[in-house]
């Protein structure tokens, strides 16, 4: 688990995993809310690391695991006895039929509703996989890459991705930022194209094709955050550009 500054939700995530993982290890980036304090209740294996990267704090929590079977969960997640129940199978050597990954399914809480449609659902992504044959790739939307067969669990786990709107907010504002900053240096340039018919695009698949209007309100407010920050992550590129430009650095 990687954290910063997650203090309101890190302890139902911990509580759900300790006592059954054979060991919990968190890297934290030096909070300020009391969450490495709440972690250090749940393990000893605590450790501090300031990164711009998440690909890189990820692969050091991933470096700092000794077991052959590595899970993560981010701290606003948690998981069920019924998935915990069948990890402990599919990752017996009896029974794990040459796997080394299991894609895993996420079930997202948001305003007190259960999301079960849009851009939301399904929400799945390889969660478990033996360390050897896993390393981490990408930016800000870092995901593991594994070697070999990759299975697919029948049951979830569950996330809470915001505590309100106000703290979705803020988070868009952050990642939007640093999504932004990965295309810059990944050389991909500012198109208004994107900027203005890429968050048409969301909507039409979202709200319309993968039914997000049946998820109410919440569905709602989903998708028109959704555009937002699908619109702001290339204003922002916009931005970086004009900036470069003016330095004469572009």
């Amino acid at each position: 688990m990687i954290t910063l500054n997650n203090a309101a939700t890190i302890e139902r995530a911990l509580k759900s995993v300790a006592g059954w993982a054979d060991e919990l290890i968190v890297v934290d980036s030096h909070s300020t809310d009391g969450t490495a304090e709440i972690a250090a209740r749940y393990t000893d294996k605590l450790y501090q690391f300031d990164t711009t990267s998440q690909r890189d704090k990820y692969q050091f929590a991933q470096d700092r695991c000794s077991n052959a079977w590595v899970m993560f969960i981010d701290a606003d997640e948690w998981l069920t006895d019924r998935i915990k129940d069948e990890i402990a199978q599919v990752i017996n050597p009896d029974t794990r039929q040459g796997y080394n990954g299991f894609m895993v399914n996420r079930r997202n809480i948001y305003l007190g509703r259960e999301i079960r449609f849009g851009g939301w659902y399904p929400d799945h992504e390889i969660r478990l996989y033996r360390k050897d044959k896993g390393g981490w790739q990408g930016g800000i939307h870092a995901k593991v890459h594994v070697e070999g067969r990759v299975g697919h669990l029948k049951n979830h786990y569950m996330h809470t991705p915001y505590v309100d709107t106000s703290h979705q907010i803020r988070t868009i504002d952050r990642y939007s930022g640093a999504y932004a900053e990965d295309l810059f240096q990944s050389r991909r340039r500012f198109h208004l194209f994107n900027m203005l018919l890429r968050p048409i695009y969301r909507f039409f698949r979202d709200y319309i094709f993968k039914l997000g209007f049946l998820d109410g309100v919440p569905g709602l407010i989903i998708i028109a955050s959704t555009m937002y920050y699908v619109f702001m992550k290339h204003a922002k590129l916009w931005e970086m550009e004009k900036k470069y430009e003016k330095k004469g650095d572009f």
